[in-house]
C-alpha cells in the first residue's frame, strides 16, 4: 500500500522569538505548558524518526521540521536527529531535511549545518522592509526585517536551497511587481506565495482587516504570472503557478490545499501528539499520540482517513460544476466559510480570486498540454 504523507514536525510546539500579527500557531502554546521542557525529548525523537521511517512507503524519505520557531530547538538537537535518522535508515533509501524558519536566529554556524547537511530551508520573508515589518515584528513589537535579511544573505552565502514564503496580506497584496521583484533582486529562485485569511465569524467582512481581498489576490497572481510568464519561466519557480502546470500534464497536485482529498500533512507535536492538520491543531482534531500507537496507524485510522475524505464530500454543487475544479479543488477546508451564490454553505472564501487566477493562466496551462508527449 502506497502511503504519501509529509509530516510538520513541531520540536518546540508554538514556541517563537516573534509576534507576527498574523500568526495562527502562536495560541497552541497553551496546549503544551511543561515547565522547563524546551523541545522533544531524545526518547521522543528516536522514536518518531523510527516511526516515520516505518510508515514510509517511498524511498526518499523527507522530514519537515516546523513551529513555531524551530531553530529554538538549537543545533545540538538537529545533530541528534541526523545522527538518529543515519542510525535508523533502512537500506536504500534517501532522507530530506527541510526546515521553515523566520531567518532570525540563522548565523554561520547555522549556515554551516544546514549546508553540509543538504536542509531544504523554506525563510518567512513578506517584501520590502516597508511591506515586511508591517506584520513580521518581534516579541516586544521591533521590526525585524534587517535580521532576516541578515538570515537571507547568511543562506546564500552557505549556498542552502532556499524558498521565500510571502504572506499576502490586505496590504502587500496590492503590490505585485514590488514585491514579486524585490524577490527577484535577492535572487530568489523559489517563492511561494500564502494568501492571508482570518475568520472572524461576528464581523461585518467575516475575516480581520488584515486578511488579503479574494479579488487583490487573484489580482496579484495574475500580475505575477504575466510577468513570470514573460521573462522568468525556467529561472524563478512560483508554487502556485507550478501546481496549475501540474494540470497539464494530468499529474497529481503535490500541495495539500489543491489535492482531491486531504489528510497528508497531519502534526507531531513535541509530546508526540498527532493532529489531522497544521491548521486544526485543536481537541476536536488530536487523533491519537506516537506513544501508543504508530505513526503509521495514525495515517491510516478511520478518523485520519475521514478528515481527509471530508474534503472532496462536502464540496458545494457551485464548486462540483467549476470550470477550475482540476486547479483548485476547493483549496483548503479551513477557508471553506462563505456561501455559494445559490446560498450553499462550504465556498472558499478565495474562490473569487482563484477563479480570476486559474482562468487566466488556462490558456497557458492548454498550450502546455497540446505540446507535452
Amino acid at each position: 500500500m502506497d502511503r504519501e504523507f509529509q509530516i510538520f514536525v513541531k520540536p518546540v510546539s508554538a514556541a517563537c522569538n516573534l509576534h507576527c500579527s498574523y500568526c495562527y500557531y502562536l495560541d497552541k502554546s497553551s496546549l503544551y505548558t511543561s515547565p522547563g521542557q524546551k523541545h522533544m525529548t531524545d526518547d521522543l525523537l528516536e522514536k518518531y524518526i523510527i516511526q516515520h521511517f516505518e510508515a514510509s512507503t517511498d524511498k526518499v524519505v523527507m522530514f519537515s521540521w516546523h513551529g513555531g520557531e524551530p531553530t529554538l530547538a538549537g543545533l545540538d538537537f538537529y545533530r541528534k536527529a541526523l545522527k538518529l535518522q543515519r542510525k535508523h535508515l533502512p537500506s536504500g533509501y534517501k532522507i530530506v531535511n527541510g526546515i521553515q524558519t523566520n531567518g532570525t536566529l540563522l548565523n554561520d554556524e547555522w549556515c554551516r549545518f544546514l549546508a553540509n547537511e543538504n536542509f531544504l530551508v523554506g525563510i518567512s520573508l513578506d517584501g520590502p522592509q516597508e511591506y515586511h515589518d508591517r506584520c513580521r515584528v518581534s516579541s516586544g513589537g521591533r521590526p525585524t526585517f534587517s535580521i532576516v535579511m541578515n538570515g537571507y544573505d547568511l543562506l546564500k552565502k552557505y549556498r542552502v536551497t532556499s524558498e521565500i514564503l510571502c504572506v499576502l496580506n490586505s496590504f502587500n497584496s496590492l503590490y505585485p511587481l514590488t514585491i514579486y521583484d524585490f524577490f527577484k533582486s535577492l535572487e530568489a529562485e523559489y517563492m511561494t506565495f500564502l494568501p492571508l485569511v482570518i475568520q472572524i465569524p461576528d464581523s461585518k467582512k467575516g475575516v480581520s482587516d488584515s486578511s488579503v481581498d479574494p479579488a487583490a489576490y487573484g489580482e496579484f497572481l495574475i500580475k505575477v504570472f504575466d510577468e513570470w510568464v514573460a521573462k522568468d519561466i525556467g529561472k524563478v519557480r512560483i508554487q502556485v503557478f507550478e501546481e496549475a502546470a501540474h494540470t497539464a500534464f494530468y499529474q497529481e497536485h503535490t500541495l495539500c490545499i489543491f489535492k482531491v482529498t486531504c489528510g497528508g500533512v497531519p502534526v507531531v507535536e513535541r509530546n508526540g501528539d498527532f493532529y489531522s492538520c497544521d491548521h486544526y491543531v485543536n481537541r476536536e482534531n488530536l487523533v491519537g499520540n506516537i506513544n501508543e500507537t504508530t505513526l503509521a496507524g495514525l495515517l491510516d485510522s478511520p478518523r485520519q482517513k475521514a478528515f481527509g475524505k471530508a474534503k472532496q464530500s462536502t464540496l458545494p454543487r457551485y464548486c462540483r460544476e467549476c470550470e477550475v475544479l482540476e486547479m483548485c479543488n476547493g483549496e483548503c477546508p479551513k477557508n471553506r466559510f462563505i456561501h455559494t451564490p445559490d446560498g450553499e454553505p462550504g465556498l472558499n472564501y478565495l474562490c473569487p480570486g482563484y477563479k480570476l487566477f486559474f482562468n487566466h493562466c488556462k490558456p497557458f496551462v492548454e498550450a502546455l498540454r497540446i505540446v507535452s508527449p
